[in-house]
């Protein structure tokens, strides 16, 4: 079944420097935000985010399973095959379940309209379809053990060429923080631009994290273990100096080899600030409160 559609209310964010404000006199704000004037602009470039065209999207992809070469993933991975595709949940759960895609779909889906921002620099909106991971885990009734989530992408080197080379620890892992798992902003994408989730685009299953870098969003996902420990995920063990567990997105945070401050947003011909958290601030800073945003990356 399928809901009205639902994308993420701009009434949610358009307001937050009075939001900010509010927060401030409270003592209530966890972070540094920007001074207002630079709210401002960020607030400006907020009301910009106009689609970004399928042609655009879906020849632009960072899929490493399948090569490097963002334009070549499109071609490399219309191979792939996904029929009968099943998920594993399990770990500290009460009822562990193994899922086919028509399981997961019956849950309910959704339409949101999200940011996608690369911690490389680049940035997309797209328009997305799936089920709130938060109803996948209701299913199995994570015990009071659980505190985190481990994914498990898709291990098939005969198909994902790219497989063959140790570009990264294989499978994919990556993973959150239960209460992370549990935001009612956090997707398990099953279609992209009103059509099933293309293969490029991580087919038939994959994570959204719209307020992380996208390196979170693991796709062809065939496993979900909650667990007592924090999971190693696949960049940390690559290069932990650059890569870690939370990648909030957050523009005062700057990668070992560039800055974060500015994004190039496809299809746009100038770079846009950066917003923290990539412009979900009023939904997710809590999640951190008391947290070293500089530390903790």
């Amino acid at each position: 079944m399928t809901d009205d559609l639902e994308t993420t209310p701009r009434s949610l964010y358009r307001n937050r420097r009075q939001v900010i404000q509010r927060l401030v006199a409270l003592g209530l704000c966890p972070f540094a935000f920007p001074a207002l004037g630079e709210q401002e602009a960020h607030e400006q470039d907020e009301a910009d985010d106009s689609i970004t065209p399928a042609a655009s999207a879906l020849n632009y992809n960072n899929y490493y399973e399948f090569s490097t070469n963002k334009e070549a993933v499109a071609v490399l991975a219309q191979d792939f095959t996904t029929d009968s595709w099943q998920v594993r949940i399990d770990g500290e759960v009460e009822q562990p379940v193994t899922l086919n895609l028509p399981d997961i779909l019956a849950l309910g889906t959704v339409q949101r309209t999200y940011r996608l921002r690369c911690v490389e620099g680049w940035s997309m909106v797209l328009p997305w379809e799936g089920v709130p991971l938060q109803a996948l885990l209701a299913k199995v009734r994570p015990k009071a053990t659980a505190r985190f989530v481990r994914f498990t992408g898709t291990l098939r080197p005969e198909e994902m060429v790219n497989q063959r080379r140790p570009v990264l620890p294989w499978p994919y892992i990556e993973g959150l923080r239960l209460d992370e798992a549990l935001h009612p902003l956090t997707l398990l994408a099953t279609g992209l631009y009103g059509d099933p989730l293309p293969k490029q685009s991580g087919e038939p299953l994959r994570l959204l994290v719209p307020w992380k870098y996208a390196f979170k969003s693991i796709k062809a996902i065939t496993r979900i273990e909650l667990t007592r420990d924090q999971p190693s995920t696949s960049w940390q063990q690559q290069n932990p100096s650059e890569y870690g567990f939370y990648a909030n997105v957050n523009p005062d945070v700057p990668h070992p080899r560039w800055s974060q401050k500015r994004e190039a947003r496809i299809g746009e011909l100038r770079k846009r600030p950066t917003l923290p958290f990539n412009g979900y601030s009023t939904e997710v800073a809590h999640l951190y409160a008391g947290m070293d945003l500089a530390k903790d990356f």
